[in-house]
């Protein structure tokens, strides 16, 4: 599966996914965040972890989740949905893991009231740190109008 982040004006991008199961689909433009794109921090981390049943194992599968169009109109939603039925827990252990290492990469605080159990090892922080510095700094270098293709299962 190739995924592709399109750097648009305003602090936005766009994310067009090609050769999964199912059909292409696209993320219409939404804001970046302070460092890089969310759903690419997901494919660098789930990469990172080996996480395969994560949000990226699950479009790579043929789920669609909210947000998802279509590039060529069809009748494939519902097949994305069963997809997402299936695996849904997993994809939301991997969404809290994710996040936690994205918490510690951005320096923010991992311990106090609401924040909760530390969901990784220092051994996965000592993947995910790294991996997250490179995509950020492959992200910077990526000209407005410009793409980082991400390839699900090759890159990391």
């Amino acid at each position: 599966m190739e995924i592709s982040f399109r750097k648009l004006p305003d602090n936005q991008h766009e994310i067009l996914v090609r050769a999964r199961k199912g059909p292409d689909v696209r993320l219409p433009a939404a804001p970046v965040g302070p460092a890089v794109p969310h759903d690419l921090v997901h494919a660098v981390v789930e990469t990172a972890l080996g996480i395969e049943d994560g949000f990226w194992g699950a479009t790579a599968r043929g789920a669609t989740f909210e947000g998802f169009e279509l590039v060529v109109p069809g009748r494939h939603r519902r097949s994305g949905m069963k997809v997402l039925r299936r695996g849904g827990d997993a994809v939301l252990a991997a969404e809290l893991r994710v996040n936690w290492a994205y918490r510690v990469w951005r320096g923010l605080p991992t311990e106090g009231r609401g924040v909760g159990r530390p969901l990784l090892d220092a051994e996965a922080l000592a993947r995910t740190g790294p991996r997250l510095d490179a995509a950020a700094a492959r992200w910077a270098a990526v000209p407005e109008g410009g793409e980082l293709l991400w390839r699900w299962g090759a890159d990391g």
